[in-house]
Parts: C-alpha cells; structure tokens; sequence
C-alpha cells in the first residue's frame, strides 16, 4: 500500500511567516475539472493513480488556505479581514466539497478499483461511498447557510465582555473564579458566566432553531429521514448506528452515573459544603484545586522537558512545533472560546489552540490537543488526505490516552500538589461521561424531532439532565433552571453528534491509563502504532489494533470502571 509522500508541498516556516493567498475558484474549478478529467479518462492504473494525485494536491491548497484563515479568525474574531475570509469559505467549503463528491464518484466507479485499492487501502473506497450520500448541488445554498450560522454562534460566545471583579472578561477568563476557594465568588462567576447566554438567549435560539431546521432539510433531500442519520453518515460511522450508541448510553446510565453519585457526594464532605450546586462541581478541595504553579511560558517550557523525556517521537515532534511557532495557548479579548487542533496540509504541520486561563486546564489542554497533534505528526506522511485524520471518536483516544501518558511528569508542573491533580484528573473523566451521554440524546431527540419549539428543547434538556446527572442543583438560576445549559456547548452548534466519540475514547484512554500501570513500555508502543495508522482504518479496527476493547462491548465497561474504582479507593481525598 503506498501511503507516504517524500516531503511537504510547500517548506516549512514559522506560522506567522506563512503567507495566506484567497483562492481563485475560477482557477480551482478549471484546475480540478482538468485533473477529473485525466482520471476518468486514464488508460491505466499508473496515469490514474498520478491524476488522483494532481487532485489531492489541489485539495491541500484549498485546505491550508482554509486552515489558515480558521486560525487567524478564531485567534482574533475582530480581525475584519480574516472575518470576511472566514466568510469567503463557509461560502465556498461546500463548493469544495460538491468537486470531492464528484472525484469519490469516479473513484468508486474506476476500472482499475482493484489495484488503486492495492496502493491506497480499502479505507479509502469505504470512506467515498459514504460521502457520495452526503452531498449533491442540491444542498450547496443549504451547507453554506449551516457554515454562515455555525459561526454566527462562534462570533457571538467569542464577543462576550463580562464585568467582573472590576474588569471585563471573556468566558475563558470567566472560568478560573468559577472554580475559586470563595463560593460566593463561584457562584456570581456562574451567574455572570451563564447570565451572558441568557442576555443572548433569544439569539442562540434562533441559530439552533435554523441550524436544525437547515440540517433536517439537507437530510430529506438527500433521501433521509432526517439528520441523525445524514450525520452518522457524515462522521463516517461504517461500523455502529444510533441503536448501538443508544445501548452504549445505557452501558454509561448502569456503570458511571451511579459512581459519579457517589464520588459527588464524597466531593461535597470533603469541600465541606450542605448541598452540591452546580458552582461547587468544578471546586474539587478545599485547599484549592491544583494549579500550575508558573505562567504560560514556564508551563511550555516544563512541556518541552516532559516531551523530551517521554520518547523520541515527543521530542522530535514538540520541538518542531516550538521551532515554527505552531501553538497559541493564552486567553485574550476576541479570541474565540474552548481548544483545539488543527493541520496545515501543505507544511505536513499541526497547530494546537487553545485559552489558557490559570486553571489545571492549561495542563490538560498541553497534553490533550498535543495527543492530536502528536497522531497528525506521526501520520502526517500519508498522501491519501483521508487518512491523516481517523473518524472523531478514534481521534480522541490519542488526546485523552496522552493526558494520562505524560502522569510521570505532572510534578513538573504541580509540584507538591500533583497527587490532588492525579485524583482530579481521573474523577473528571467520570465526571463528564454521563453529561457527554446526555449531550448526545439530547441532539438525538432534536433532529428527530426538528420542529420542536425553544421552550421545548430547554424541557427536554431538563429532563435528560436530571437522568444522566440526577445531583445537580442549580441554584435558582433560573437560565439552568429552565433548562437552557446545554446552549453553552459548542458542539451542539458546530459539530452535532461529535460529543457521544469523546466518551468512547475516554473508556480507550482509561484502558491505557490502567495498562501502562502494568507494563508502560507495551502500551505506549502500542499508542504509537495507533497513532502512525491515522485513518488508514475505521475506529473498531484501530481500537483492535491499538490493543483495546471495543467500548461498544458490553463487559468492558463494568470491568473498566471496576479497576478505576478500586484505584480511587487507594486514594485519601479527605487529606489531598
């Protein structure tokens, strides 16, 4: 199977020394109509096989483009000129897209299937036919109408300014006094936090309401009974349907919920409070939650140490991406909330974003968003576009398996309170299971039933809440009270139905975090080779071959959550 490309596109600079040119469409459809044109009329395999090539190259200069202006807009959304070219391709990313569902068409149809297959894997071919019932002409005004309000959402959590404490803030800077020693400070931080979704909430319900609405319509004319399934489809999801998660969900509802009821109130004695609310559940001690105990720079230089130690591969890749400046990390006004990572296709180069605020987050955010960048660097050589990234739910097993990897090097960053973050750390990956599963059935029942009114949707979020995280209180805040949380999910806007893939690789992750305890180097060589695979293979095969058990297995989870279980009991939270 030929996967590897000698050398990037385009040679490497420092991000800011990378130059952004719009795409000239005219000059992209003429382009990619002649190279269609050599494939489909190719006499053999070999001229078939360089015209494919001619195709993907154009597919990474539209991409990097794109990225490009992704990056500079979500780092400064009042940047007008990156605010327009965002504008420019959530016009034309659906265009794109109509030209690689065309390509997908002829590639399923090739005479030479058989020995194009022999060099690019089957994968490939599966991934085509799923996307060829995901788009026609027909949806290109409707696609472009989705793009323009998923970052109408975008714009307006990254424009809050909240007064607090003196100063205006934005939600990321919000957070640090959400969790602080003061309850009374938790709280008002709470209230302003979610009183800035209210003041906006007549808006939020309009996007969403469009939003599902737009999607249903897509899903109809393209042949399904609604979004639900255009969206399994769209996340690739060859192996399970919606039944199959729905009977994960209820594995999550047997096994996590009732040990996270417990470990709540075992959470409340010890920060000694009368009743859990909902500004006590990210305050873990009373001696304070772990902190880093340095700023930005001193966290990334202690990541350089912790990488550099890790393997080889750590070291090779963190120093590539300090060398290029391949990372934005700090909070500031007008950046868009929340993390990620991304790759620009042509420099073969992660970038990992994110807000740092003061927080353990900032920990997490180094070693998580790191996770993908460090699988998108190792896979990075694979000229087949599709497989430099697996499908979401095996993309997350490489962030969340690397939070609990870099463990041996937590001191570095918390020093005498790196037991505190160890036992944080773990519980919040419980913690959040049962609210990702609720996320998940929450969208499920929206799109299946698009019409429902706001007031509606905020009852059903109430009531799936109270299912999934049956000790929350809220306190009389009547914005949650009402049942509007779940509006300050992002993926809920932007990428539905991706929430449900970050508890599937948490049970992943869990799974290398109890192996490495056995036999570290065994299970990191595994990591490894998972993480050279990219999306060479769908997420089953990728979990067999990383060495792990299916989440959808009906005995892993119990078993997981027992082993995880009998390590919290090893653990005196009283005294952290």
């Amino acid at each position: 199977m030929q996967t590897n490309v000698t050398a990037p596109s385009q040679p490497m600079k420092r991000f800011e020394e990378i130059a952004y040119e719009r795409p000239d469409m005219a000059q992209v459809e003429q382009d990619f109509n002649e190279a269609l044109a050599e494939f489909e009329n190719a006499v053999n395999v070999g001229a078939q096989f360089d015209a494919m090539e001619q195709i993907n190259g154009l597919r990474r200069a539209f991409d990097t483009a794109s990225t490009l202006v992704s990056i500079r807009h979500t780092v400064d959304t009042r940047d007008a000129y990156y605010e327009g070219e965002q504008d420019f391709f959530d016009k034309n990313m659906p265009v794109i897209e109509g030209y690689i569902n065309r390509f997908y068409r002829a590639l399923v149809a090739s005479p030479f299937r058989e020995e194009l297959e022999a060099r690019t894997g089957k994968q490939l071919f599966d991934l085509a036919t799923l996307q060829l019932n995901t788009f026609s002409p027909e949806v290109l005004e409707d696609m472009q109408k989705e793009n323009e309000l998923t970052s109408e959402y975008t714009k307006l959590m990254s424009a809050a300014k909240v007064e607090f404490e003196g100063e205006e803030r934005t939600l990321s800077q919000l957070q640090p006094f959400m969790t602080d020693k003061d309850r009374s400070k938790r709280k008002r931080a709470t209230e302003a936090f979610f009183g800035y979704l209210s003041d906006n909430h007549e808006q939020i319900d309009r996007i969403y309401d469009d939003l599902v609405k737009i999607r249903h319509k897509m899903a109809t004319k393209l042949g399904y009974k609604n979004y639900v399934e255009l969206s399994y489809a769209r996340l690739c999801r060859t192996e399970y349907d919606a039944k199959a998660v729905k009977g994960y969900r209820e594995l999550i509802l047997k096994n996590v919920v009732p040990l996270v009821s417990k470990l709540r109130k075992a959470q409340k004695e010890r920060i000694g409070v009368d009743k859990m609310r909902i500004y006590d559940e990210g305050f873990k001690f009373n001696t304070g939650n772990a902190r880093p105990k340095g700023d930005p720079a001193w966290i990334v230089k202690h990541g350089e140490t912790m990488y550099g130690e890790l393997s080889a591969e750590t070291k090779e890749f963190f120093d590539f991406m300090l060398q290029y400046n391949l990372m934005d990390l700090v909070a500031k006004t007008g950046k868009a909330p929340g993390g990620y990572c991304t790759m620009l296709s042509e420099q073969q180069a992660p970038f990992i974003y994110s807000n740092f605020n003061g927080t353990s987050d900032d920990i997490d955010v180094l070693t998580h968003e790191a996770g993908h960048a460090f699988q998108v660097y190792m896979s990075r050589g694979f000229a087949v576009p599709e497989y430099r990234w697996p499908t979401y739910e095996a993309c997350e097993i490489h962030s969340m398996s690397m939070e609990f990897f870099t463990w041996p090097w937590m001191e570095l960053f918390f020093e005498g309170d790196t037991d505190k973050y160890k036992y944080g750390h773990v519980t919040a990956a419980l913690y959040f299971m049962p609210y990702g599963a609720a996320v998940d059935e929450f969208q499920h029942v929206m799109y299946e039933n698009p019409e429902m009114a706001p007031a509606d949707r905020n009852r059903i979020w109430r009531e799936i809440e109270k299912k999934y995280l049956p000790v929350r209180d809220h306190d009389g805040i009547q914005f949650l009270e009402k049942g509007a949380f779940w509006q300050k999910q992002q993926h809920i806007f932007n990428s539905p139905f991706y929430y449900i893939d970050y508890t599937l690789a948490q049970i992943c992750a869990l799974q290398y975090w109890l192996r490495s305890q056995e036999d570290r180097n065994k299970a990191w060589a595994d990591y490894v080779t998972l993480c050279k695979a990219g999306g060479s293979q769908p997420f089953l095969q990728l979990v067999e071959l990383a060495g792990l058990r299916s989440p959808f297995d009906p005995e892993c989870m119990p078993q997981v959550m027992r082993q995880v279980e009998a390590w919290l009991n090893t653990v005196d939270d009283a005294k952290l």
